[in-house]
């Protein structure tokens, strides 16, 4: 078996580590940064806190962002980029603040509107300005990862974009910022995590390294992620849960996620069901389908690793979590044509789905929604 690892992102992980971004800025001989912040703790004065402790570093904060940040917000923040002279970003937030923060710092050193690169298999170019990456949230993984995901609403298209351009120089994970996560969140956000773990070790393109990450990071989540639920203020929970997310983005940054994923896409853009509830939706049921029909005997493998007898005792254990959070297991109150159910089995064949470990056919999609239905 041949294979490669690469990690270009600087990882400082700590309880009360967000106060070092003046610091790590210096590091990287940055001057002036702008702080793309989820509008959330731009309003709850979060923003302007580490802007007040950066050392002068962050001079000003962009937060115009939707949760699936769409393409125009990109440009927008590209063109204050460009304009405002700065030398490096800093992002606050979850997915959304990641991801266009990520496009961003590239885009603003060209003359282009990301539509150029969304979805058009176009080459991002690699020169962009030194991203930190500072996460509010245990689920993405976004700060480790070369991928950002952008909707275009206008034109109903949502896809994400990978380059090496999108690897942030430094990850600063604090946390202690996770624990203003309401209890939805934190499911939603936890259950994502445990996508990209199981995801990335039954990609196609799965590796040992990436294997070792995703059953460490499967472990935490499984044993961290009820507590976290049940018990906000947890800080060893919510500790260990950022550590679960930041090794699962290790874990699924090069093989890539799979079908889980590509459903996912549909689901949030046409019915806007939040990223990760959405990859938890679908989880369990391609557990089962990998399983049965793997021929490698990996899964199974991962399964006892996690203390389960098999694949259906892991996948009961998944539907039964997501009941306790509060998580969709059905689509039923969405009431779904056999119209719109032919859309979500057209759009879910997005890439992702390929890097599946068995082949996904359009009747699998179909019992797939319609058991959900």
């Amino acid at each position: 078996m041949n294979w490669n690892y690469v990690q270009p992102v600087e990882i400082l992980f700590g309880m009360g580590r967000s106060s070092e971004i003046g610091a790590a800025a210096k590091t990287l001989g940055c001057k002036k940064g702008l702080l793309v912040s989820d509008p959330f703790f731009a309003q709850s004065g979060l923003a302007d806190t580490l802007v007040a402790q950066s050392n002068g570093c962050l001079t000003d904060v962009f937060s115009e962002l939707s949760p699936n940040p769409d393409v125009t917000e990109v440009d927008a923040c590209a063109e204050i980029l460009r304009t405002g002279e700065y030398d490096f970003v800093v992002a606050l937030g979850g997915g959304s603040a990641m991801d266009c923060a990520k496009a961003a710092s590239m885009l603003c050193l060209t003359g282009d509107s990301i539509r150029r690169y969304h979805g058009t298999g176009e080459a991002v170019p690699l020169r962009h300005l030194p991203l930190i990456a500072l996460p509010t949230t245990a689920g993405t993984g976004s700060e480790v990862t070369c991928v950002s995901v952008l909707t275009d609403h206008a034109n109903g298209k949502k896809s994400p974009i990978v380059s090496d351009a999108f690897y942030p120089r430094i990850a600063l994970i604090d946390p202690a910022l996770t624990c203003s996560m309401p209890p939805r969140v934190t499911a939603g956000t936890g259950i994502d995590v445990l996508s990209h773990a199981l995801e990335g070790y039954w990609s196609r393109g799965h590796q040992p390294i990436c294997d070792a990450c995703a059953l460490h990071a499967a472990k935490l989540v499984l044993q961290y992620l009820p507590i976290a639920y049940r018990d906000p203020d947890n800080l060893e929970a919510r500790e260990k849960m950022c550590e679960a997310s930041v090794i699962a983005g290790l874990a699924f940054t090069l093989p890539k996620t799979t079908a889980s994923h590509a459903c996912s896409f549909p689901l949030t853009n046409l019915y806007h069901i939040p990223h990760g509830e959405a990859c938890g939706l679908t989880l369990d049921w391609f557990l089962r389908i990998n399983a049965a029909n793997e021929t490698d005997g990996r899964i199974q493998k991962l399964c006892e690793a996690l203390g389960f007898v098999d694949a259906d005792a892991l996948a009961d254990w998944i539907h039964t979590l997501k009941t306790q959070l509060g998580l969709r297991n059905d689509l039923s109150d969405l009431q779904l044509s056999d119209e719109q159910i032919d859309e979500l089995v057209h759009i879910s064949r997005h890439p992702n789905l390929y890097n599946n470990p068995v082949e996904i056919t359009d009747e699998m999609l179909y019992e797939l929604y319609r058991s959900m239905r």
